[in-house]
């Protein structure tokens, strides 16, 4: 049996399909369209190495079955950049050396992402700490990550005040 489905990846309209429905969202975004962001951590959801946005929800990929998706609009790290120009994240992640190895980086500043668009970041380091809790870092940089976080959200919130 062969499973149809449209997703949107990272603004680009995909038909997939599917013959096998145990397929998860992060087999999908690796192994069938190339997104090689997204890091296979412990595949079971808790350390979020897998973090994307599904309907600009925070999402563990290992843990979605991809055919429970169709419709969906997926963001991955691959993503959210435009152009040239990183996120105001990922700057955020380098200027505070917000990664040592770099494997958790891309769910960490997916989550962040997430983190601050449901509007639960704030300027608070307990607050943040808390909301990025699901995103392990094996190499301790949770300091330069909350510093990150802070920063990004100040200056998404400027950003914001200015488009007012």
């Amino acid at each position: 049996m062969t499973f149809h489905l449209t997703l949107t990846v990272n603004g680009e309209s995909r038909a997939i399909d599917l013959d096998d429905p145990r397929v998860t969202l992060l087999d999908l975004l690796r192994e069938r369209l190339g997104l090689t962001g997204s890091k296979k951590g412990c595949d079971r959801g808790q350390c979020g190495a897998c973090t994307v946005l599904v309907n600009g929800r925070r999402v563990n990929a290992c843990l979605a079955l991809a055919v429970s998706l169709d419709g969906a609009e997926i963001l991955t790290i691959e993503g959210l950049a435009r152009g040239e120009q990183l996120h105001p994240v990922q700057a955020a992640f380098i200027e505070h050396d917000g990664f040592q190895c770099g494997f958790c980086t891309p769910g960490q500043i997916m989550s962040a992402v997430g983190l601050i668009r449901e509007g639960h970041a704030g300027d608070d380091p307990e607050r943040i700490r808390e909301g990025m809790s699901g995103n392990l870092c094996r190499c301790g940089a949770y300091i330069g990550i909350t510093q990150a976080v802070i920063e990004a959200q100040a200056r998404l919130s400027a950003e914001q005040g200015e488009a007012a």
